[in-house]
């Protein structure tokens, strides 16, 4: 089959469009493997490429979709053989790579990862890159010392893909989770994942302009950015972390050394695209088996042709949980 069907974001009278077409698998790039997708995700970054945000795709038209599953159509690599199940997420695939919400892809096989026997391929993209990112901060919250015995673990922007995901992950682990939200409707939905404690938004943006806070938190995965995550950095109790991966809120923040100095806190990052495949097999495989959750409460499978008008919907901060495109 050389003609397939994909999203395409093409500039029109100084606006970005997204419409499904027909494209041809030479016209895609180089790549030691062609991957037939059959399921992909949609996250903030892929609704940014779709926007025409030039931070995180070049040129148009273009393919967004940073997480594809699929298999196997052909390989030129001896560890990648025809008929496998993969998965691929981050690096460059859909940022100026045609991406997931193609039905095919051609990619490097340093970017493809055989799908772990825990996760249908379908699993995989209601996890894809935001489960991945939940894996790592609380991976990296854990080798910082934190344990479910020292208190709330906070999560910001807890109705998000990765807010949901690591809600429902903490809770799974056997942590206390506080989750914030500015959704003040989705309490209840929150609440099923494992919340324990729902915080409305405003009380994290409350008093930035004091150096310090009360001590809360004994942990937090920060999935906003901006003021609300140093207002995080100065509520957190002594000796903790937040790790941060988000930035919907802002990417700046107005802050100070007397947490860190005063509380000998830790502000952490976590990037999940550029991260060595061998670190995503080791967190895909936690995934899949000793961290594995039922995510099905938070699912919303789209096909191609539903994808324009979910990108309004993350765009305009109205999507709760995790959106699942069905290629086929």
């Amino acid at each position: 089959m050389s003609e397939f069907k994909a999203l395409v974001v093409s500039e029109e009278d100084g606006k970005y469009v997204s419409k499904v077409t027909t494209r041809h698998v030479d016209d895609l790039p180089a790549g030691e493997v062609l991957i037939r997708v059959k399921y992909s995700s949609l996250n903030f970054k892929d609704a940014l490429s779709a926007s025409g945000n030039k931070g995180v795709t070049k040129s148009f038209p273009h393919t967004p979709g940073i997480d594809a599953a699929g298999v196997v159509e052909a390989s030129a690599v001896p560890e990648i053989n025809v008929g496998d199940e993969v998965i691929v997420t981050g690096y460059d695939l859909g940022m100026n790579t045609s991406g997931g919400y193609g039905q095919y892809i051609r990619v490097p096989a340093a970017w493809v990862l055989k799908r772990p026997e825990g996760l249908s391929l379908r699993d995989s993209m209601l996890l894809g890159t935001a489960g991945l990112t939940a894996a790592l901060c609380i991976d990296k919250l854990e080798q910082a010392g934190l344990a479910p015995d020292q208190g709330p673990v906070l999560v910001t922007g807890a109705t998000g893909g990765v807010g949901s995901i690591a809600v429902s992950m903490l809770a799974g682990l056997g942590y206390e989770v506080a989750a914030s939200t500015g959704k003040a409707l989705q309490a209840d939905f929150l609440r099923k994942l494992g919340a324990s404690q729902i915080v409305d938004r405003t009380a994290l943006e409350a008093g930035k302009e004091k150096p310090m806070l009360k001590e809360q938190w004994a942990g937090a995965v920060d999935t906003v950015g901006g003021d609300i995550l140093f207002n995080v950095v100065k509520s957190l109790r002594y000796g903790a972390s937040v790790v941060t991966c988000g930035l919907t809120a802002g990417t700046q923040f107005q802050g100070s050394v007397l947490p860190f100095i005063l509380r000998n806190v830790n502000l952490l990052g976590v990037d999940s695209v550029e991260q060595p495949l061998v670190v995503k097999a080791s967190m895909w495989d936690r995934l899949s088996v000793q961290w594995k959750t039922d995510l099905h409460a938070l699912e919303h499978e789209v096909g191609l042709d539903d994808l324009p008008a979910e990108i309004e919907r993350i765009l305009g901060g109205k999507m709760v949980g995790r959106v699942v495109v069905r290629l086929d």
